[in-house]
């Protein structure tokens, strides 16, 4: 166990010195340091996870501001995933962090998930490199909650965790359980998802960097939840009984 488990007082009021344990001794992966997966991030890290490792090759930029965590105006042209890293270890300095610093492109995706993980969260927001990804995690059997469309909506009590093909009335979740049906994947993995109707005139199209044709507006809140919700599910499955 951590030498200073001060910090985590009223969690082990909640959950028990066991549960702790099994937090501590677990590895988490985070792919993704926007809005979704920023906030998963620091959910899972202030839940006692032992040890973490965060990919994302973007940089803040000024439009990340009103919805991710690492976005300030001091930390704007700097690594999402540094930013993240720093700011964990200054939630809990005992954390083993591995950071890396690239975009989720096919040819690395191997490499991330060559090292052994007990859980994995999917925040990539386009849908290419996510489906490479999920394919990948999915193959190699690791637990995996991927974030569906958060951009577009407003309600968070709409939000739902289900099996990836239990998803409805989610174009970015339709997108993904069609392409993934052509690999023979039909179910197996949670998604977090809302069935709340995209708002279509905040559509804008992108100049398709980094595998990105498209985006919707976001509010501050909706993606910070889909992060929690993520954290979450990662958190409550570590600690079950059955884990």
């Amino acid at each position: 166990m951590m030498n200073d488990t001060a910090w985590l007082s009223r969690s082990e009021l909640l959950l028990g010195k066991e549960k702790l344990e099994r937090l501590f001794g677990a590895h988490v992966l985070v792919v993704g340091m926007g809005g979704v997966g920023s906030f998963a991030a620091e959910f899972i890290c202030r839940s006692g996870v032992g040890s973490m490792t965060l990919v994302d090759g973007d940089v803040v930029e000024a439009s990340n501001r009103n919805r991710q965590l690492p976005a300030l105006v001091s930390t704007q042209g700097q690594n999402k995933a540094v930013l993240m890293a720093a700011r964990l270890k200054d939630i809990n300095p005992e954390i083993e962090l591995n950071v890396i610093q690239e975009f989720i492109r096919p040819e690395a995706v191997a490499s991330i998930l060559s090292t052994k993980f007990d859980y994995v969260v999917d925040a990539i927001d386009s849908v290419s490199p996510k489906l490479t990804f999920i394919k990948a995690a999915f193959e190699k059997r690791y637990p995996l909650v991927s974030s569906m469309g958060a951009g577009g909506k407003m309600d968070p009590t709409k939000i739902e965790i289900a099996d990836i093909s239990k998803s409805y009335n989610c174009p970015f979740a339709q997108q993904v359980r069609k392409q993934l049906k052509k690999e023979g994947i039909y179910k197996g993995f949670k998604v977090v998802f809302s069935p709340e109707e995209n708002n279509k005139e905040s559509l804008m199209m992108t100049d398709g960097s980094n595998f990105k044709k498209s985006a919707y507006g976001t509010m501050s809140y909706l993606p910070a939840m889909f992060g929690a919700t993520a954290a979450s599910v990662v958190i409550r499955d570590l600690i079950s009984s059955n884990s």
